[in-house]
């Protein structure tokens, strides 16, 4: 079983220190190579998918968060309010009241909906320090969040698309779902009181998750203040849950923020929100990846791609020329040389390294490389330019395969 936490110390991924503070990690190179990578492979696909990205501040007026139902249902996980210049502001816990704004900032017709509105953003929540653990407890959060705006005819269909593309992103990550949940309301008041708006969204998610044929249970108790959702969730090596990405059907904040479009009959309509986060927090999905993996990530998502491995100082410069290929390449490339000990121990260093490109005096001589894949296949030796092209494809493909089949 995998501890992300003590592995992420042992890769050198992330860190924390106690004038920092607990739940707030650091992310040195390599963690960031792999938070930055997996950033930038969800906001591709949400640009595929039509989503449109925003900037939006961390901070609010704590008047946001009364109009939005935060204040009075979220209050003991906000952080406190700060005075500044005779207002209250506060760390934002989540993102849709800002996107709620955004939206509000103009009018908008039937014609532009859906309209996709995506950020990958920071929030803060108040953690208990016992609850805290590595990087899937933490206190300052980087969310892939998205909000849909679109009409009640349109809802469902958003809210299944955003479950595929959920499916497609695991699938790369090379992770699979435990369990997918139908969160309703349960006993208490965090709730609020508005009995046949969850209704329609809890009959709307049900619609969606029948439609998609994965496997559900419904779990009272667990949806958000505002609304039903689909909770995905995953799984650590002692069968521990926790929820990773989420879709919501949202009725609650268009109408507390009266938000508007101009629909074809010339009237103004309300729209429906809908809340998506395919990935969710980068912290809790590097996490899972370090447990799933146990460091050794799929080759597109790899701090280092590429280990390039001379025989002897005789061939060091052509080691170096390759690095210098594979990093035009856009590969993640890096020379070990046999100032870092013996061909073998060069070797087990590189052990998580998905790629191990071997030159000696014979693959030297001819333009070629030795290629030795993670998984222990020894391939012959060819040309370069074909190994870093093939390379190149796979990672460009975010495939979770080593080798063409």
């Amino acid at each position: 079983m995998h501890d992300h936490r003590k592995l992420g110390r042992e890769l050198g991924l992330f860190g924390s220190d106690p004038l920092i503070g607990a739940g707030l990690p650091y992310w040195l190179p390599d963690g960031a190579v792999v938070r930055h990578t997996l950033e930038e492979y969800i906001r591709e696909e949400e640009r595929r998918a039509g989503y449109r990205h925003v900037y939006s501040p961390v901070l609010g007026k704590r008047e946001l968060y009364e109009i939005s139902g935060h204040w009075s249902h979220y209050r003991d996980d906000m952080f406190p309010p700060m005075e500044l210049g005779g207002e209250q502001v506060v760390l934002r816990p989540s993102l849709c009241p800002h996107h709620a704004l955004i939206y509000r900032s103009r009018d908008h017709s039937y014609r532009e909906l859906p309209l996709r509105m995506a950020e990958l953003g920071g929030m803060y929540r108040a953690e208990l320090s016992g609850v805290l653990g590595g990087l899937t407890r933490v206190r300052g959060i980087h969310l892939n969040d998205a909000h849909i705006f679109c009409t009640l005819e349109q809802a469902a269909g958003e809210a299944a698309a955003a479950l595929a593309m959920i499916g497609r992103a695991y699938a790369a990550m090379g992770i699979r779902a435990a369990r997918y949940r139908l969160s309703l309301p349960g006993p208490g008041g965090k709730y609020v009181e508005a009995p046949e708006m969850w209704q329609r969204a809890a009959a709307l998610l049900t619609e969606v998750l029948d439609s998609s044929g994965v496997d559900y249970e419904a779990a009272p108790g667990e949806a958000a203040f505002y609304g039903p959702k689909i909770d995905v969730q995953v799984a650590d090596g002692a069968g521990r849950e926790a929820t990773l990405s989420t879709v919501q059907i949202d009725f609650h904040q268009p109408e507390r923020f009266g938000l508007r479009y101009l629909g074809p009959d010339g009237a103004r309509h309300r729209p429906v929100m809908v809340h998506r986060s395919i990935v969710g927090s980068v912290e809790r999905a590097v996490a899972h990846l370090i447990e799933e993996h146990g460091g050794a990530f799929p080759a597109w998502l790899a701090p280092v791609q590429l280990v390039v491995l001379p025989i002897s100082d005789d061939e060091w410069d052509r080691a170096a020329d390759f690095v210098r290929q594979a990093s035009g390449l856009g590969l993640r490339a890096e020379l070990a040389g046999p100032e870092r000990g013996s061909l073998g121990a060069r070797i087990r260093s590189a052990r998580l390294v998905p790629y191990q490109a071997v030159i000696g005096a014979r693959e030297a001589a001819a333009g070629q490389v030795a290629l030795r894949l993670r998984d222990g296949r020894r391939l012959d030796a060819r040309p370069g330019t074909e190994v870093l092209a093939a390379l190149a494809a796979l990672v460009a493909a975010r495939s979770t395969a080593l080798w063409p089949e």
